[in-house]
């Protein structure tokens, strides 16, 4: 019966969300892929190779949905079987604003089946690097046991209530290997926060929204052990904070 009331629960607030919101469409059929995270295995699969792939086994999104919530459009668009396939390209740039050579770039890709529904969203190699596979599967299926915080449109999870795993933190040196020298370093004591600029390449962005093109990305490190402990910017709209700590076992050194 408690189980029942807090799904009830859920979903008045939910209701409530959307009708403060415009877009009701868009936002309602976000709840629904939030409410198959309940049933996360059942509702979705995860492949890693090079890149990371959740696969939607029944998908309710469809692609317009992606560009009203984040307000920008991808960068290439190919035509796949009689679907399609969308990349959002994120480029480094120096303080100007301008591309850094030689080029470091990520991306983000979608593909939507001929129902316009998303079939697969794949993380490129890049992105994994300052935000491992093991640790950025954890967080999706953490997402079901998020608190939805109504006026900042955010969703908070409660990591305690997680289940932990022993992989290691990414070191550092390796990190800098891939995405080079950052813009800029704040020192907060027992931490240092690495700091890149990424532009997303595209050419269709909504008055007002200028501005998520571009991503500031905050990488933590430990400077006992040189590890990447805590990841946060905004991709497309899409805001993205994990602190990996919270994620490990105990034994080990350890937002949406």
């Amino acid at each position: 019966m408690l189980g029942s009331n807090y799904k009830l629960f859920r979903w008045l607030l939910m209701v409530a969300l959307m009708l403060t919101m415009n877009g009701c469409f868009y936002w309602w059929r976000a709840y629904q892929t939030y409410q198959q995270m309940d049933d996360f295995d059942r509702h979705f699969a995860i492949s890693v190779k090079d890149d990371f792939t959740i696969h939607f086994k029944d998908p309710v999104l469809i692609s317009d949905d992606f560009v009203s919530l984040a307000k920008l459009t991808p960068s290439e668009e190919f035509k796949k079987g009689g679907g399609k396939l969308w990349r959002y390209w994120f480029r480094k740039v120096d303080q100007n604003g301008a591309v850094i050579e030689p080029e470091i770039k990520f991306s983000f890709m979608l593909s939507f089946a001929a129902d316009d529904k998303v079939s697969t969203w794949t993380f490129s190699p890049l992105f994994l690097q300052i935000a491992p596979a093991e640790f950025l599967e954890l967080s999706i299926r953490s997402i079901a046991k998020g608190e939805i915080l109504q006026q900042k449109r955010q969703l908070k999870v409660d990591t305690s209530q997680i289940d932990k795993i022993s992989a290691q933190l990414p070191l550092k040196p390796v990190v800098l290997k891939h995405l080079g020298e950052p813009l800029t370093v704040e020192d907060t004591g027992e931490e240092q926060v690495y700091i890149y600029h990424f532009v997303l390449e595209t050419d269709n962005i909504e008055q007002g929204y200028e501005e998520r093109a571009l991503s500031i990305v905050k990488l933590t490190f430990n400077k006992a052990h040189k590890e990447l402990v805590k990841m946060s910017g905004r991709f497309a709209g899409l805001k993205v904070a994990i602190d990996y700590r919270k994620y490990q076992q105990k034994q080990l050194t350890k937002e949406i």
